[in-house]
């Protein structure tokens, strides 16, 4: 844990560059950052003063005990992450894998065909939008980026890769490990046991 903190007060030292289109309040215990994709504001813990200088962000911590250096990283990171959403959003995709899987977009709804019984809809929170490309793809965006990666998180869980053919819902390059079928195994012990009666 020692060296987690030390690797997160690291973290914490490095100023946060403001991009043109970005502007960065400081008050009342909170950061608010407003630009071109939207606003986003982050309460800011005593443990650590934030200052917004020129085109800079700097976090300092008050103390260097653990929970202090944990927070001088988090924090920075935190706003770091605000700055880029605000500028130009994050996003996640997400690929349908599987006969007769597919996803239509109606309104804010996400409706998937997952080889279940029924239809499952998915609707997207606040500050989230869906995208759907091809019947088979999804993209999430936002300018959160905590809250894009928890919406992906819980699209992939609507029907997650199954272990033998990997066929459900997988981020765009995710590799997934499959087992072998049961085909298999049984014909690897066939050919032990005929191996052995030899």
């Amino acid at each position: 844990m020692a060296k987690c903190g030390k690797k997160m007060s690291r973290i914490g030292r490095k100023p946060i560059f403001i991009p043109e289109g970005v502007t960065v309040t400081n008050r009342k215990g909170a950061v608010t950052v407003t630009g071109p994709q939207g606003q986003l504001e982050q309460a800011i813990r005593p443990e650590v003063i934030v200052s917004v200088e020129g085109n800079q962000v700097t976090v300092k911590r008050l103390a260097d005990d653990k929970l202090s250096r944990s927070l001088h990283g988090s924090i920075r990171s935190l706003l770091a992450n605000m700055v880029q959403g605000v500028k130009g959003g994050f996003s996640k995709t997400l690929e349908l894998v599987g006969t007769g899987y597919r996803v239509n977009l109606e309104g804010e709804t996400a409706v998937f065909s997952l080889g279940f019984s029924h239809p499952v809809q998915f609707v997207a929170p606040e500050g989230i939008k869906l995208t759907v490309e091809a019947n088979n793809v999804v993209i999430v965006s936002g300018i959160d980026k905590v809250l894009v990666g928890q919406v992906a998180a819980n699209i992939r869980a609507l029907r997650p890769p199954e272990p033998y053919k990997g066929k459900g819902i997988r981020y765009q390059g995710e590799v997934v490990k499959t087992k072998p079928g049961k085909a298999g195994k049984v014909g690897a012990a066939g050919g032990f046991g005929t191996g052995g009666g030899q």
